[in-house]
């Protein structure tokens, strides 16, 4: 499976860090829960430590930890997920979702570590089943620049109002919308741009069987069993 396939059967079924509806999000558990749902691949979050490790967590600050960009990998990693997993190095997560797709999300990356990143999503046993996306549209840029041939979208919680442009300028081939931003429009814009859409974040079945409806590319939620048909 890789990260984006416009061939592949739409809309692909994401877990959203994991399925992270049944297990800490982020943790391996929730991407092996994830496999075991019938999930096409999975979305996780990535931050560099200051030693250039790449963690797998959402936030910039891990409680009783501290910032994860100011402490190195084992410090950060001496926290315990709510199911006592340490935090996960992305390395652990490819290697523990063989055949997945992998869309990761890039969190605040500081340029000296772009590289780096891309060495991870070089050691998995398919790079190419790997994708990056990130809010802040220069990291895509930029990444895209390191490596043309990466898979690589932009983040957006607001109505774009000119998608199609923002694609172009960051080299990206998939806009994340938020899953209530979504109409067919929207979608109309993004195919005829040769691009797809990835509705997030999707816990509701209702919803699910509108966005394909609307012909979305992929679905992103908590709870993989509520993206598939009814």
């Amino acid at each position: 499976m890789t990260a984006f396939d416009p061939d592949s059967p739409h809309p692909l079924m994401i877990a959203h860090r994991g399925a992270s509806g049944h297990a800490p999000e982020n943790s391996l558990e929730a991407f092996a829960r994830a496999a075991g749902m019938g999930a096409d691949g999975i979305e996780l979050d990535v931050h560099a430590t200051s030693d250039g490790a790449m963690v797998v967590f959402h936030d910039p600050v891990i409680p009783g930890i501290g910032p994860i960009q100011e402490h190195p990998a084992d410090r950060v990693r001496q926290a315990r997920l709510p199911n006592g997993e340490p935090v996960p190095l992305l390395l652990e997560v490819l290697s523990a979702t063989p055949g997945l797709g992998v869309w990761i999300e890039v969190k605040g990356l500081d340029e000296r570590w772009d590289a780096t990143l891309l060495e991870v999503i070089d050691r998995a046993d398919d790079p190419e089943r790997c994708a990056v996306h990130s809010f802040d549209h220069r990291i895509v840029a930029r990444l895209g620049r390191r490596r043309p041939a990466l898979r690589r979208g932009i983040l957006s919680a607001s109505y774009p109002l000119d998608p199609a442009a923002q694609l172009a300028g960051t080299g990206a081939t998939v806009l994340w919308q938020e899953c209530h931003l979504i109409d067919r429009d929207l979608v109309g814009a993004i195919h005829g741009a040769g691009a797809g859409v990835i509705a997030w974040t999707v816990n509701d079945r209702a919803v699910a069987g509108q966005l394909r409806s609307l012909g979305v590319d992929g679905l992103c939620g908590n709870y993989p069993e509520r993206l598939g048909p009814a």
